[in-house]
């Protein structure tokens, strides 16, 4: 079974707000930016694009929102973005690797937050290349456990869709492991079994995790990549962090 990131866990937990919900749309209007600044307009030329569409209608973001980021991501009409994609990476206290990906129009302001963050909670930021090493890009799709009646089921989707491995660690769902270049096709085998996926993305997998036993350095790296998560120019952060659940307890998460 592969390994699991304890904050992907932690974010679950937290409510989501209206307030929230603006900014979450923000952030997947900036994703299908990139994506059709990367590879064009059409999603179905496009499968990247295409999960990003696919994430933006499961958030119920308007039909409108999306077709004008998709525009403007493409340089289409009297609209465009000098947006791009940047990988940034960070340790937190304790020596928890942190991989954050930004999509931003201002590497200066996005470097200028992101270090204050980690100043504030006792991290540093690193130079590319020194944390990355630590994680495994892969294909995820997950899917609701609910879907099944047992693992043996949920076995035989992913090894008949041409997964290489299964994720059984969430509570909620059940995340089926691919390749990055075969994602999309393993998530069009996994749709013909009458199974709709949850969320569709590229992924960094710790290859190895370190523990923090320490309850202030858990509450400072909870804290940081809470705070970076929020930025608006943060698509998703990754840690390599474990934290055993009666320290993760006494950690408060506002």
């Amino acid at each position: 079974m592969s390994g699991h990131s304890k904050w992907a866990q932690i974010k679950r937990k937290k409510a989501v707000t209206d307030s929230k919900r603006g900014a979450a749309f923000a952030k997947i209007a900036k994703e299908i930016m990139v994506a059709a600044k990367l590879g064009g307009p059409d999603p179905s030329a496009n499968h990247r694009l295409r999960f990003a569409i696919e994430k933006a209608k499961a958030s119920l973001v308007p039909q409108n929102n999306i077709q004008r980021a998709i525009e403007k991501g493409a340089g289409v009409g009297s609209e465009s973005s000098n947006i791009e994609e940047i990988l940034y990476e960070g340790y937190g206290q304790g020596g928890a690797a942190i991989l954050i990906l930004c999509t931003t129009d201002n590497k200066n302001r996005t470097i200028a937050d992101l270090r204050n963050y980690f100043t504030k909670y006792h991290g540093k930021m690193a130079e590319a290349g020194a944390v990355g090493w630590m994680f495994v890009k892969r294909g995820e799709i997950k899917v609701l456990k609910s879907a099944f009646k047992n693992q043996d089921e949920m076995y035989e989707l992913a090894l008949d869709a041409g997964a290489e491995d299964i994720d059984f660690a969430d509570d909620e769902y059940v995340t089926v492991i691919t390749k990055p270049e075969e994602l999309e096709k393993v998530q069009r085998n996994v749709m013909k079994k009458n199974i709709k996926p949850e969320e569709t993305q590229i992924s960094y997998n710790p290859k190895e995790h370190i523990e923090i036993t320490d309850p202030e350095i858990a509450k400072n790296i909870v804290k940081l990549l809470d705070a970076i998560e929020e930025h608006d120019d943060v698509q998703s952060v990754y840690s390599n962090f474990d934290i055993k659940e009666e320290i993760l307890n006494m950690v408060r998460v506002e």
